[in-house]
């Protein structure tokens, strides 16, 4: 057991990292400091008539230092929020003084802009109750205005270049959810799009940015940041995880801060110079200050975070503490800073959950900011770094089935157990229905609650079922620990176990309480790792019990012939028993890197030898969960079909 898991331990290592980026950025002290030695832009009010509204409405204007009317500028469009009007940008955040400063520096490319009021009505004044249904209305109404009349009155007064490339829009809170609004849903007239600490106005993601593909053509540059304590953070969030999900080139930038000018300034400050120039949405990634916190936290642990390049920052107090490490199949040291905290920052870190663990001073614990699970044979903490093709186990507005836990008593044990089972959508509607069920297996140090935790096995088949892709079916998550032993009692005495628990105890059991099909074209049996050994023996030499065998990252050791070779002289024998019953024998692994490796290829080469027919799947991750959830994912997809 510990041999599995050093090496499971030296291949996340070589596997789970990558380069990471260091440059953090923020605006420096004094960047909105009034300077009196360089160069100032110029502040105006317009008027402009609003065919919309039906009125003369009101605009700011800063131009920038030495404007000219001989020469050309882009336009940037910077909104307030819902208790502003055109001037909340110059009273609280003083634009022309930040902007000021930039330009005496050289950071900025020369442009005008503009701030309108976003309140598109004709008493546009913040007074009353701003929360009023007309007044709401008013800001979406202002789309229109914006478009018709006040772009083409800048354009018609002003210096102005005119083309989509030469104009962007931001704005804060309200002003914010406007500018993604709008921005986005009119990409032939804006190509950079900045939200500052967007509300609840933002439309959601998938009306946003319908389509991807267009967004990544046209876009320039998408910009959303926040604070870190502010109450809408969420709104920022399911939109840079829509577009994260989507491949869609965006800035997610965080910082400390709540809902104020203190964020939004700053969030200027750093939008404004990268407008209308060459951008490298390589770079994006290194445009924020803090992460987000990990989605395997506990409720309102800030840490661990994870950075968009999928740096971990680890934070944890322990002020008397000599030494702490984190292990996430690398050991980081930590270091302390004044309040007696430990933080380090990892390299990137690969896709999908991760188990990891603190140790103070040699101690190895959990994290107490994290989710723990039960895996490397002990209770750990976990990490979930996003993954973009993740979409497949995430949690969709499809209908959800359930996970229950159900305890049965084993003869074949003399003990009390316990398995987890997945029941469909439906299942206790459809009272007349029954269902095909698939046995599903951990891996060494792990037990029944892997599947259900950290295999998301409910998530997957909750979205492939809703997709059409997979049948409705029951799974059932065994407890495959039955010698006390774990893998230093592993050989055939443990897999003869496991077999008469399955035979004779849970397949009857499961099959007297729930509403199953009871034939071996509605079985399945899966497992990983040691889990897939399970089911080789288990499997291979009961086929009249299942037609479906899933094996992933396993494979006969080539280095136990005691234990291996009467398995395969087992199926040489009954090698056209074996294909005739099993509709499909399928084995994955997690590339080269895949400690499983080695020993799969070699019982692979067996199985041509014999002619005994299987499909092979490769999906590159070496022995980890993210591995096993897309084996999942694929081999549901197969059964019962």
């Amino acid at each position: 057991m510990k041999k599995l898991l050093l090496a499971i331990i030296l291949v996340l290592s070589g596997s789970l990292f990558a380069h990471s980026q260091t440059a953090l950025m923020h605006a420096p002290q004094g960047f909105d400091s009034l300077r009196t030695n360089i160069q100032h832009g110029k502040i105006d009010t317009v008027g402009y008539e609003s065919k919309t509204v039906g009125t003369v409405r009101r605009a700011i204007i800063y131009t920038p230092p030495g404007y000219s009317k001989k020469k050309k500028y882009p336009v940037l469009y910077l909104l307030h929020g819902i208790g502003g009007d055109e001037k909340e940008w110059l009273n609280g955040g003083k634009p022309q003084i930040i902007l000021d400063n930039l330009y005496a520096g050289g950071k900025l490319e020369p442009m005008i802009v503009v701030m309108p009021n976003g309140r598109a009505m004709k008493d546009d004044r913040a007074t009353g109750n701003i929360m009023d249904p007309d007044k709401v209305q008013a800001f979406a109404t202002f789309e229109k205005d914006l478009l018709n009349d006040l772009i083409p009155f800048i354009e018609k007064t002003f210096p102005v270049l005119g083309d989509r490339e030469h104009r962007a829009i931001a704005g804060l809170s309200m002003g914010g959810g406007q500018s993604l609004n709008f921005g986005l849903g009119n990409l032939d007239e804006f190509a950079w799009v900045g939200g500052f600490s967007s509300a609840p106005n933002t439309k959601r993601p998938e009306e946003l940015v319908p389509n991807p593909e267009e967004a990544k053509a046209k876009l320039k540059l998408l910009w959303i940041s926040c604070g870190d304590n502010d109450g809408l953070i969420t709104f920022s969030k399911r939109t840079h995880d829509y577009l994260y999900q989507k491949g869609v080139p965006h800035i997610y930038y965080i910082e400390p801060g709540v809902h104020d000018f203190k964020v939004w300034k700053n969030g200027l400050y750093m939008f404004s110079q990268l407008l209308f120039k060459p951008v490298n949405a390589a770079s994006f990634s290194k445009y924020t200050v803090l992460g987000t916190p990990a989605y395997t936290n506990v409720r309102s642990a800030r840490y661990p975070q994870i950075l968009p390049d999928n740096r971990v920052v680890f934070r944890v107090k322990a002020p008397d503490a000599q030494k702490v490490q984190i292990d996430l199949g690398r050991k980081y040291d930590m270091k302390k800073d004044t309040g007696g905290y430990w933080v380090v920052t990892t390299d990137s870190v690969g896709e999908g959950f991760h188990y990891y663990i603190l140790l103070i001073d040699g101690v190895a614990l959990t994290d107490p900011a994290s989710e723990t699970f039960y895996g490397m044979g002990r209770m750990a903490s976990g990490i979930e770094i996003p993954f973009a093709g993740g979409g497949y186990y995430a949690v969709k507005n499809v209908p959800h089935g359930d996970v229950r836990i159900k305890r049965y008593y084993s003869a074949v044990t003399n003990s009390w157990r316990r398995f987890f089972i997945y029941t469909p959508p439906g299942y206790d509607v459809k009272a007349n229905d029954k269902y095909p069920v698939l046995y599903i297996l951990h891996g060494g140090g792990e037990d029944e609650r892997g599947w259900a935790e950290q295999g998301r096995t409910d998530l997957i088949l909750d979205n492939l079922i809703a997709e059409g892709k997979a049948k409705p079916m029951l799974v059932v998550m065994m407890d495959g620990n039955l010698s006390s032993g774990g893998l230093a009692g592993f050989g055939e005495s443990s897999l003869r176990l496991f077999e008469n628990e399955l035979k004779r105890v849970v397949i009857p059991f499961v099959e007297n309480n729930f509403r199953t099909e009871t034939d071996a074209k509605n079985r399945a049996l899966a497992g990983l790792s040691l889990g897939g050994l399970q089911t080789l023996y288990a499997g291979i030499k009961n086929t009249q019990l299942f037609s479906y065998l899933g094996v992933f990252s396993s494979g006969w050791f080539a280095n136990q012939p005691a234990l291996v070779d009467p398995q395969y002289a087992f199926m040489k024998d009954n090698t056209a028993t074996i294909n005739q019953n099993l509709r499909s024998l399928w084995v994955s692994v997690g590339g080269k890197e895949d400690i499983a490796y080695n020993n799969c290829k070699i019982m692979l080469q067996k199985f041509d030898e014999m002619g005994v027919k299987y499909t092979y799947s490769e999906y590159h991750g070496g022995h980890t969960w993210p591995v096993w959830r897309n084996n999942f994912y694929n081999f549901a997809q197969v059964l019962f079909k």
